[in-house]
């Protein structure tokens, strides 16, 4: 197996740059940046790396061939002549799901139909075998087609990453915990300084700061599909994961602030803190936004609260609006950020954002506004525990 593979990380349009960062505080050069995919090589310990602390990306995929194709022929050909077998034993399981994007191969079926065939052939010449009963580990295939280039990849992770293991169970409308990641890398915040979510729901964004202030690996208390690769040592995993615990903070010096006013919500965050690890660096509370208040002079309120797109709910998303705008303008030191798809949220909250940034939400199309507070005056100045 070679020590430079070439690797993928995937993340949600508009999170590309994030993830970039992480990959290099990782200590990864990024090779290539497109919409959703930032590609980078590495040795097979990357690929544990990668998978145990990317906080932002959705997969890491191993890119086995990349090549023009424009009729089933080329495709069959130049993915026959990729090296399969190196990855592959004769017992491997190698599902194949694909997409295709402006491409004259529009047909996702049968361009997974034609990679298959072309890798099953591969396989045959190499490991000497008519039939493969796949039942041995799992190494799942994608072919992505856009605009006529074709792309084969093997997914390392399994389940998206986003599935830290902490959720077990989803409160009404959860937000995805690598854009709350997102959300908060994008923010002022650090450990440094306080953080509320006056509309956390089910928590995750002060769990994630959480698991971003004490170092904790998002993905250390789960598994990942290339654990049962031969190629991948069960020594090497141990090793990454040993590594990631010894790099663990002890705890925050103080607790991230998460209310909200539904408490049923609110028990989930408590029953997902706990499973995070993390139920002791958070404080949780059945509270209105009408009723915010912080004794803290500097800190960072982040937040995704409710968009009205359900029936019923757009007049109380107007009045929480407004009354996050009268509650938050004596705290004018404090840094506030919100996503919502609300088209009128400034006019509502009664001040313009000093930056706006374009996300998706699930399928929702969001802006990320935000009102950047002034630096406070000392690392740890107007720090007070609530």
């Amino acid at each position: 197996m070679s020590d430079s593979l070439s690797l993928i990380a995937t993340a949600a349009f508009g999170l590309e740059a994030v993830v970039k960062r992480e990959l290099q505080q990782l200590g990864y050069d990024v090779v290539s940046v497109e919409d959703g995919r930032l590609q980078f090589f590495g040795d097979a310990r990357a690929i544990a790396r990668c998978n145990l602390w990317l906080r932002c990306a959705d997969r890491v995929l191993l890119q086995i061939g990349e090549f023009e194709a424009t009729d089933f022929g080329v495709l069959f050909d130049q993915t026959k002549a990729l090296p399969w077998h190196e990855w592959l034993g004769a017992e491997a399981e190698f599902p194949v799901r694909g997409k295709s994007v402006k491409s004259q191969l529009h047909s996702v079926p049968d361009c997974q139909r034609i990679v298959k065939k072309a890798v099953v052939e591969q396989l045959k010449s190499k490991h000497r075998v008519e039939w493969f009963e796949e039942t041995g580990p799992t190494y799942p295939i994608e072919i992505s087609m856009l605009r006529d280039r074709a792309t084969l990849t093997i997914d390392t992770s399994g389940a998206g990453l986003h599935k830290r293991g902490y959720r077990k169970l989803v409160g009404q409308a959860p937000l995805k915990e690598t854009l709350a990641v997102a959300l908060i890398q994008l923010s002022y915040w650090n450990e440094t300084r306080p953080l509320i979510d006056p509309c956390c729901g089910s928590g995750t964004i002060p769990i994630e700061a959480a698991l971003i202030g004490r170092n904790m690996a998002p993905g250390l208390n789960r598994s990942f599909i290339s654990e049962d690769w031969p190629q991948l040592e069960p020594r090497l995993w141990d090793e990454v994961r040993a590594e990631a615990r010894d790099l663990v903070r002890d705890s925050l010096d103080f607790r991230l602030i998460g209310t909200d006013i539904d408490p049923n919500e609110l028990k989930l965050a408590r029953q997902h803190a706990s499973a995070a690890g993390v139920e002791n660096d958070i404080h949780f509370q059945t509270r209105p936004m009408s009723e915010f208040s912080t004794p803290n002079k500097y800190g960072c309120l982040i937040t995704n609260p409710p968009y009205g797109e359900r029936l019923g709910e757009h007049e109380a998303v107007e009045t929480l609006y407004r009354e996050m705008g009268r509650q938050l303008s004596p705290h004018d030191t404090w840094s506030v950020y919100v996503l919502t798809s609300h088209p009128n949220f400034e006019r509502l909250y009664g001040r313009k954002a000093d930056r706006r940034r374009k996300l998706y939400n699930a399928r929702i199309a969001c802006t990320y506004y935000q009102f950047n507070g002034p630096r406070p005056p000392g690392r740890r100045a107007g720090i007070t525990e609530e």
